[in-house]
């Protein structure tokens, strides 16, 4: 029996894993001792929670323990990780390389740093949301610290091509930042042959809780210095000061160590049904796919519906379906998608975008139910479109 509204919005968030809650649990009452209180057992079991979490986490992207930062989250980590490589390497060089279709965490951060001095360049995108490679590589200049280009685009799931990035980026002398967070737990990732120095991710969108994520800092060849955003207590190697989450690290872990051993087969079963959900959509007229077909994550699809006010579809959709829009609309004042925008989409394709984000919990009967939806609230907007416009 299906359960409404049906949740098709996994790139924003996930529910969390009931056996990650059940590790979790425990940590609130039972064992709430501070992880960095080293005199008693309170302490020894919070920290040996948090050190075994940090084994789990440095497994699933290939890692040593000891290179994983625990944060807040992947916006915390964005601005720690941009912030502080531009602090830590200012005597340097003070140029950044970003993308225009980043992470807000990633481009209003670069626009901070562009305030207090740092010089960024913002690379465009191919009409598939793909970078050009010499176009980056031409931005390169001596002054040039960081290349920060995400791994994969929330509102598309493009991959960006990051073994060549990074490739680049060593060649020239560079450090490669990558923000993960639709990536990790996904994807099979791995820090070391993906030539990645510093990544940041969360625990929200792979079943764990929200409020924590971690941030991948390479101690070898190089070894990456980040000046800490955050003055106290010199935790977490310096980097991050302030008493550790440990339920919520403890709940990214058991998330981490999930996906480690169930994303092959999760993966196989949400791209069937992304697959389903998409093709059938893309026969309703008018129906565009955005961003490159092949290039992509595997629970996500984000089409525009050409002639379709962008409003009227949401709210006719809201109740049955939970989903988003590929635009942040107000009532007073709707903008269409930074991200589609930037790769080229006009207005009457960027505004009437829906992206589809499936999950693990996504079921056959949902996925039937959304086509049959939202075909029949795209012909009803569009027929009221075309009435209105009579009048």
């Amino acid at each position: 029996m299906l359960k409404f509204p049906i949740y098709l919005d996994h790139n924003a968030t996930t529910p969390c894993d009931p056996r990650v809650l059940e590790e979790m649990i425990p940590y609130f009452a039972n064992f709430f001792g501070n992880a960095a209180s080293r005199n008693h057992p309170y302490g020894w079991q919070a920290a040996e929670a948090v050190k075994f979490a940090r084994e789990q986490v440095a497994a699933l992207v290939h890692a040593d323990p000891a290179e994983i930062i625990f944060t807040s989250g992947a916006t915390e980590s964005d601005n720690l990780a941009l912030k502080g490589v531009a602090d830590a390497y200012a005597a340097r060089g003070n140029h950044i390389i970003t993308v225009a279709t980043e992470h807000k965490a990633v481009l209003d951060t670069c626009r901070h740093l562009e305030k207090t001095g740092t010089d960024i360049s913002w690379l465009s995108v191919k009409p598939d949301g793909l970078i050009d490679l010499n176009e980056m590589e031409k931005a390169i200049r001596p002054q040039t610290i960081l290349i920060a280009v995400m791994y994969a685009n929330n509102e598309t799931g493009v991959i960006q091509p990051v073994h060549a990035i990074s490739e680049i980026a060593k060649r020239r002398g560079v450090l490669f930042f990558t923000d993960a967070a639709q990536a990790v737990g996904k994807i099979p990732l791995d820090v070391i042959s993906d030539g990645i120095d510093i990544m940041a991710f969360s625990a929200h969108k792979i079943y764990g809780p929200k409020g924590v994520g971690a941030l991948y800092v390479r101690r070898k060849n190089p070894r990456v210095r980040i000046t800490a955003q955050m003055d106290g207590g010199g935790h977490e190697r310096g980097m991050r000061s302030g008493t550790l989450n440990v339920p919520g690290i403890v709940g990214l872990g058991k998330a981490c160590e999930i996906c480690l051993n169930e994303m092959e087969s999760d993966n196989r079963r949400i791209k069937t049904l992304r697959d389903k959900l998409e093709n059938a959509l893309l026969n309703v007229e008018g129906a565009v796919l955005n961003g490159n077909k092949l290039h992509r994550l595997p629970q996500v699809s984000n089409i525009s519906f050409r002639n379709a006010d962008e409003n009227a579809l949401m709210i006719s959709l809201s109740k049955e379906i939970a989903l988003s829009s590929g635009s942040a609309c107000t009532s007073a004042n709707p903008e269409p998608s930074y991200v589609l925008k930037a790769m080229g989409l006009e207005d009457e394709l960027a505004k009437p975008s829906l992206r589809f984000g499936l999950g693990k919990y996504s079921t056959a009967e949902e996925i039937d139910f959304t086509v049959d939806r939202v075909g029949a609230v795209v012909r009803k907007v569009r027929e009221e479109f075309e009435t209105n416009m009579k009048m």
